[in-house]
């Protein structure tokens, strides 16, 4: 596990928190602490860039690359009468450079072992197993 993981993972300490969301925004991580994560998640490049909506939950063993954003499609309406719950990736779900997810009404869930190819904007729910990529993102193989 890197130093990147390391403050990803004590974001929620009661006494290292702060520091530990500081020293994430020097690298341009913004993991909120009510982020919900899993075990072994991975930041490729440390991550740099990334933005997580805080109504994330993150399975295990995610693989997240730098540039990686995932908020809501309706951003331009305030936040209290979003019609997005959350957004969900699953165990095993690998995030390449670049990639955006739009979280829509209710809960958008990118699947277990799903990929996601570098600079997709994904913007509906995406099954297990699946590679997508495109903008918009639509399916392109199954993962082997």
């Amino acid at each position: 596990m890197g130093i990147m993981e390391k403050l990803v993972y004590l974001r929620g300490h009661p006494l290292l928190g702060r520091a530990a969301r500081e020293l994430l925004l020097v690298y341009g991580v913004d993991f909120p602490k009510e982020v919900s994560l899993g075990p072994e998640l991975q930041l490729q490049h440390r991550g740099m860039g990334t933005v997580i909506h805080p109504l994330t939950k993150i399975g295990r063993g995610v693989t997240l690359y730098h540039q990686v954003t995932i908020g809501r499609a309706d951003a331009h309406v305030p936040w209290q009468q979003s019609k997005m719950v959350g957004i969900e990736i699953g165990d095993g779900a690998v995030l390449y450079p670049g990639v955006k997810i739009l979280g829509g009404p209710g809960v958008t869930r990118v699947g277990e072992s799903a990929i996601i190819a570098a600079n997709a904007v994904v913007t509906c729910s995406v099954p297990d197993n699946e590679i997508w990529g495109g903008v918009p993102a639509k399916k392109l193989s199954d993962r082997a």
